[in-house]
């Protein structure tokens, strides 16, 4: 019998900075995006996808940046805008796209600058006793990952990385090395069994943070509720968590470099 989870959208409130850089490559020119950009936006909003900002390549390629809601799975962006985009230019401008994209998630920060900020989480959250300190260190992990590496699928290529943080309920704290241990075996087993590659990961006596790379058909939402579940199932189905989560994109670029692109 498999175990209900804890955990749930209907319970769990987020907090969220989801972002996206989506390129399209039509077969033939499109018109001015002035034509078209407000109506996409609204079009694509009842799906929980804001169109933010649009710039033309001189190769025709079509750069689009979005945000999100944390429930709204990678596919469904490029379903939706491409899907979307092709029904508003259907009368005027029949569209036919090119079977391929690429979708990759964009922060306000670089990659590197988060897990920097992942790693030195020791620094940050200075502890009174230096002996606990010290044997945190054992739980401040770096694998040599590149979370910004781009995955094939059947039409496209993704490149997906998420900052994660969870909070244990009513800022509990701990730094009992086994309780910690646990925590530290369920993330990493989960990743493994879900195929995301972590790169940072940081345990301190009351939070933790994570960044990875993600697969390119779960929701943001999905994949840390999922994290929040097996944690607390390792734990004897202990409610650990608090009822929220923050997730993030990373990226290689920032959001300051993604705008001189567009």
């Amino acid at each position: 019998m498999s175990l209900k989870p804890i955990y749930t959208p209907e319970l769990c409130r987020a907090a969220y900075q989801l972002r996206w850089s989506l390129a399209l490559f039509p077969g033939q020119a499109l018109p001015p995006a002035d034509v078209w950009i407000d109506r996409l936006n609204e079009a694509a909003k009842p799906d929980h996808i804001r169109v933010l900002e649009h710039a033309r390549q001189t190769n025709g390629t079509e750069l689009i940046l979005v945000s999100t809601t944390p429930s709204v799975a990678p596919p469904d962006i490029v379903r939706v805008v491409k899907g979307r985009l092709q029904h508003l230019l259907t009368i005027d401008h029949p569209v036919r796209w090119q079977r391929n994209f690429r979708l990759t998630s964009v922060g306000d920060s670089t990659v590197n600058t988060v897990e920097n900020y992942v790693a030195d989480q020791l620094s940050h959250h200075p502890l009174a006793d230096p002996h606990t300190t010290a044997s945190l260190e054992e739980f401040q992990l770096s694998f040599d990952v590149d979370v910004t590496k781009v995955v094939n699928s059947a039409h496209g290529q993704y490149a997906l990385a998420l900052h994660i943080v969870l909070v244990h309920a009513e800022r509990w704290r701990t730094a009992e090395p086994t309780f910690l241990r646990t925590t530290r075996d369920a993330i990493l087993n989960a990743a493994h069994k879900k195929g995301h590659r972590v790169s940072r990961l940081a345990l301190l006596p009351d939070h933790v943070h994570f960044t990875l790379a993600i697969d390119y058909l779960s929701s943001p939402e999905t994949i840390a509720l999922s994290y929040m579940n097996n944690v607390a199932f390792r734990h004897g189905m202990l409610r650990i968590w608090m009822d929220s989560f923050y997730a993030g994109t990373i990226g290689r670029y920032d959001m300051d470099a993604v705008r001189r692109r567009l």
